[in-house]
């Protein structure tokens, strides 16, 4: 019920995302659809944890942090779309952390080892770490900083959200660097969340184009990453034919 409740703020008839305070770090509304990505990827985990190698991660790893994670969410999305910004960011807070708890869990001890776990666990997570760094900035800037619907971006303003642009790209950047073969979805959030930024804030040409070459820099991490997953699986594979050779060679020859 409460995931389907985070469904319905985005996939429902209201455009909840579209109306929250403008700022100088808001993305372009298409920004938020990368929450219905997540959401269907949740709901094959929930539907995976019924399986063997579902139950393992899922009920005895994730176990009672995903339903925290859900009702966590449920209340920074209802206050976000309410327009109560400074106890939404303390909840958004709570969601990242809770988020964070549950990425560390999952990849520190419930390795990938099939395409299941891959694709309903360990890509819906880094998604959601990557974007729920974004949502921290997102309504710190929209709880602390300046309507940009009515205030020209000052000095001050302009310092804050390079600063903020840096962080996200470095975080994509530790997304890269932080395993053997790095995590891509985390790194792919926050570089849709930079692309978007760059589209929306026409405004200041300081922030338009600081966000763009962010959001290229983003783009190589990706690219990394994807390279370097490759790669590892490919010597994985190598490795897998080496383990099933004999040991003895075959004297026939």
């Amino acid at each position: 019920m409460l995931l389907g409740s985070n469904i319905y703020s985005v996939a429902g008839p209201e455009d909840v995302f579209g109306r929250g305070r403008e700022s100088y770090f808001t993305p372009a509304p298409w920004a938020f659809g990368i929450w219905s990505l997540i959401h269907l990827l949740l709901l094959g985990m929930i539907i995976y944890q019924f399986t063997a190698g579902g139950k393992s991660v899922v009920v005895d790893g994730i176990s009672w942090r995903f339903p925290l994670l859900a009702v966590l969410n449920t209340i920074y999305v209802n206050l976000w779309a309410h327009g109560h910004y400074i106890p939404a960011f303390v909840f958004a807070l709570f969601v990242s952390s809770a988020v964070s708890h549950i990425y560390y869990v999952v990849k520190k001890y419930h390795r990938s080892e099939s395409f299941s776990d891959e694709m309903f666990v360990h890509l819906p997570f880094g998604l959601y770490h990557g974007w729920t760094t974004v949502l921290v900035l997102l309504t710190a800037f929209e709880a602390f900083g300046v309507n940009a619907q009515v205030t020209r971006a000052g000095v001050f303003t302009k310092i804050f959200v390079f600063l903020a642009l840096l962080f996200l790209e470095s975080t994509s950047a530790a997304y890269a660097f932080g395993t053997k073969e790095g995590d891509i979805a985390g790194s792919i959030a926050i570089t849709w969340a930079l692309f978007a930024i760059f589209q929306h804030q026409t405004s200041s040409g300081f922030i338009h184009w600081s966000s763009f070459a962010f959001a290229l820099l983003s783009l190589f991490w990706v690219v990394k990453s994807a390279y370097t997953t490759f790669v590892v699986r490919r010597q994985g594979g190598i490795v897998l034919d080496e383990e099933r050779a004999p040991l003895v060679a075959d004297g026939s020859d």
